[in-house]
């Protein structure tokens, strides 16, 4: 902007000083922050994952256990026996009892997460060593049995388990256990003959979590498929976290709770159909990275502090020589020549100085010269004035000795003297650059009228302009050193006669000349080595053939590379040679 650019360069220096300081200070300070903030979180994040696929593993295992024992006791053949019968007081007797709840205490025995086991037939008859009936309503019409009879081959979770018609001599509450139930089935009908219900302790379940921590304050806990707790830590945050939360496809979400974010991650047991869950503070867990935020602003403040002053240290040790140098310009601008700028050092300000130093040297030298060459100047305009009347007494005198040819009847002479008039007239064009195709077609006439008395029949030439060229530019006497070579190189070196045909159309939307001959020809090494002097830059004068390399470098220099000559040639047949222009319209040159 213009404030900026209005700006001394001390100024500018600083400000990028600053620029290069500041963006990788911020790139670093921001972009690594984040770069680990969100590092950390990850990790705690697989780290959660991690503990929850432990713990669903854990609790899948216990219940499966309690699962397989389930079948164990249905495959009893005394326990088979009990689920037929149909009345408790004829076929069902004391032995039956004492041995089914004989199996059932080696289970207890085995397992101590089992709180109590009972076993129901489908005729409302019930063992147990721990639990019994509280009123005499059926315990076929309980819930529990219910959706075991309902989903036979699956077991059924019920969590919490409270308004069963069931005591316990153990005194256990219903949130202290998670109910088990299965229903049997006879293997030979496939109709249900009971349910076999089993209460597993949570204290197994507290076990495997009470141990995992999630940060500070972290926990996990778990749900069943209704959204009921089946175990959690005692924590306020657990009742404050939804069910509406878990309907997500990604199984993580950031919630507010209480003012803070807290990260939820669960994972659905597809054998249970219980959540486990695991909460943990974002903030808690981004605790360091806040810490490092702090040290990194004011480490970065105090090397902000460091690099300003080193550049502005930096900054005058460069501008003050420039300043000096700027001074001695501002003398020299007001004409003191005799100023020079010294320094100790050979950086690119001290070579600056000598550079300067040098310049006002040359400067006096060149004042000096100026003034002889005004003086000179002078002069050769003089002598340009007198060199002006040559021309027109050319011209004249021409004009003269065509008249007294005309007078002895002359023609030959006459036509002869008409064409080498119209060559001088041309050639000179008033010191124009550019002429039109015409003139360009009239001057190449008038030479090869002059060459055609001068070689009369040795030589023939054609001569074939399309009409809708000739108001187009081109600089001028382009051709004339093309046919001059064709006669010179081509036509003399020839026994016999021979001919030029000169050519102009507009071809490929450009103009187009060729000039060819029916002489002597080329080899393919004469004219491979001719194209490659075309293609120079520079052709030197004592090149063979500096007439055309002079024509083709003027023709590069006005148009550019993609026009020029071309040459081709077989020997002892001829020789074409091509010239390529941009096609010019009317205009002032």
């Amino acid at each position: 902007n213009t404030f900026f650019r209005s700006q001394s360069i001390r100024v500018k220096l600083l400000y990028y000083f600053l620029a290069l300081i500041l963006l990788p200070i911020g790139t670093l300070g921001v972009l690594g922050n984040m770069i680990y903030s969100k590092s950390i979180e990850d990790q705690t994040n697989i780290h959660t994952v991690q503990m929850i696929e432990q713990v669903n593993k854990n609790v899948e295992f216990y219940i499966q256990d309690m699962e397989n024992i389930i079948y164990y006791i249905s495959q009893e053949p005394k326990v088979m026996e009990f689920f037929r019968s149909e009345n408790e007081s004829e076929q069902y007797g004391v032995d039956i009892e004492q041995e089914v709840k004989k199996i059932l205490r080696v289970f207890t025995d085995v397992h101590p997460e089992i709180a109590g086991i009972l076993i129901v037939n489908k005729n409302d008859i019930y063992i147990s060593n721990e639990m019994h009936r509280i009123t005499r309503d059926p315990l076929t019409m309980e819930f529990w049995y219910k959706q075991a009879v309902t989903m036979p081959g699956a077991i059924q979770l019920f969590s919490n388990p409270i308004g069963r018609n069931i005591t316990t001599r153990l005194k256990y509450s219903a949130d202290d256990v998670v109910t088990i139930t299965k229903a049997v089935e006879d293997s030979k009908t496939n109709e249900n003959t009971g349910v076999i219900l089993i209460d597993m302790k949570l204290d197994i379940i507290e076990k495997v979590i009470e141990d995992i921590t999630l940060g500070k304050s972290g926990f996990l806990y778990i749900t069943d498929s209704d959204g009921g707790i089946v175990y959690a830590p005692i924590n306020p945050i657990v009742y404050r976290v939804k069910n509406t939360w878990f309907n997500h496809f990604t199984n993580s979400s950031v919630k507010k709770i209480k003012g803070s974010n807290y990260q939820i991650i669960y994972k659905d047991s597809k054998y249970t159909k219980w959540k486990i869950v695991g909460v943990f503070s974002l903030e808690e867990t981004l605790q360091k990275v806040i810490n490092m935020r702090y040290y990194t602003l004011v480490i970065g403040g105090f090397t902000l502090l460091l690099a300003i002053t080193a550049a502005l240290f930096f900054t005058s040790s460069i501008v003050r020589p420039m300043g000096k140098l700027k001074s001695l310009m501002k003398q020299a601008e007001a004409g003191k020549l005799d100023v020079c700028f010294t320094s100790k050092y050979n950086d690119e300000i001290g070579q600056l100085g000598k550079s300067f130093n040098n310049m006002i040297a040359e400067i006096g030298k060149l004042i000096n010269m100026v003034y002889m060459e005004q003086k000179r100047k002078r002069e050769a305009e003089l002598k340009a004035l007198q060199a002006q009347i040559k021309p027109h007494f050319l011209y004249n005198t021409l004009d003269t000795i065509q008249g007294m040819a005309q007078e002895h009847e002359a023609d030959d002479i006459v036509e002869i003297i008409g064409a080498l008039t119209k060559v001088f007239r041309i050639g000179l064009s008033r010191g124009k650059e550019m002429i039109k195709v015409l003139k360009e077609l009239e001057h190449i006439k008038s030479y090869l009228i002059i060459q055609k008395m001068r070689y009369e029949d040795k030589m023939d030439y054609e001569i074939h302009f399309a009409s809708d060229v000739m108001d187009y530019n081109v600089p001028k006497l382009i051709l004339q050193p093309l046919v001059e070579n064709a006669i010179y190189h081509g036509i003399k070196a020839k026994r016999g006669a021979g001919k030029i045909i000169v050519h102009a159309k507009k071809m490929e939307k450009r103009l187009f000349f060729s000039v060819t001959d029916n002489g002597i020809g080329m080899t393919e090494v004469k004219i491979r080595e001719i194209n490659e002097m075309l293609g120079e830059n520079n052709p030197k004068e004592n090149n063979p053939g500096y007439g055309i390399l002079n024509v083709n470098e003027r023709i590069k220099l006005l148009f550019g590379p993609h026009y020029g000559l071309k040459f081709s040639s077989i020997y002892g047949e001829g020789t074409v040679v091509e010239v390529w222009l941009p096609i010019i319209e009317q205009r002032e040159w």
